[in-house]
């Protein structure tokens, strides 16, 4: 009987960009060297946007200066894809997983982690869906979810962004994902009510775990029973 490798999720809250990348680095260095199980962070950003290794400036809208007056930070960021943002409202996920040998297909990763994305919105009676070739998840031709990943000894970092509910007049700053014909909306937008943050990550936790097939152990951030979800 093959069991299911364990993967340890934790909620940190609002963590500044730099030292998400920073808390992702060294969990991937634990994980290439056999150290550490597979994680799964789930967290929130401050206002920021990321220019992954394919991304083109000009779909950076406005000047540095005026989005740092506005409270965004850039970065440049070792990710596949374009330019994001990221920000209050939205849930992040920076998944650091091992893949097994018969997971080690990015295109299937990928695919993988808009699944997640959808069986989660669907718990919340919200339709979405792929639309190829395009990566992420859809609420018709609107863009609800980002991916963005990058595979270094095929131990996975970087993920998916969520829009909960979010400030949507920030993606006016950027073209998302270099995509100009399609718009991005929010889970508060589709539904005309925010739902409960938590509520939604414990749904997407509970998916990622069938999905990924990964034995989820949620790590509280006070001492507490590791809550196990099966």
């Amino acid at each position: 009987m093959t069991i299911d490798p364990i993967c340890i999720s934790e909620w940190l809250g609002r963590v500044e960009y730099a030292a998400g990348l920073a808390l992702q680095q060294e969990w991937v260095e634990r994980c290439q060297s056999g150290g550490e199980r597979d994680r799964l962070l789930l967290l929130e950003h401050p206002h920021v946007l990321t220019l992954g290794r394919n991304s083109h400036r000009e779909n950076v809208l406005l000047p540095l200066e005026e989005l740092r007056r506005r409270g965004a930070t850039v970065h440049e960021v070792g990710r596949g894809g374009d330019v994001t943002y990221h920000g209050p409202g939205q849930l992040v996920g920076y998944p650091i997983l091992a893949l097994e040998e018969e997971e080690r297909d990015a295109h299937r990763y990928l695919r993988r982690l808009e699944e997640v994305l959808i069986d989660t919105l669907e718990d919340f009676s919200i339709e979405a869906q792929r639309r190829p070739p395009h990566t992420g998840v859809w609420v018709d031709s609107r863009k609800i979810a980002a991916i963005g990943v990058r595979l270094s000894k095929w131990v996975s970092s970087h993920g998916f962004a969520l829009n909960i509910d979010c400030d949507l007049d920030w993606f006016e700053t950027i073209v998302p994902c270099g995509i100009r014909d399609h718009g991005v909306t929010s889970m508060k937008e589709v539904l005309g009510r925010a739902p409960q943050a938590a509520l939604v990550r414990r749904r997407l936790v509970k998916h990622f775990g069938r999905v990924m097939n990964r034995r989820i152990v949620e790590e509280r951030p006070r001492p507490a029973k590791a809550e196990v979800f099966e």
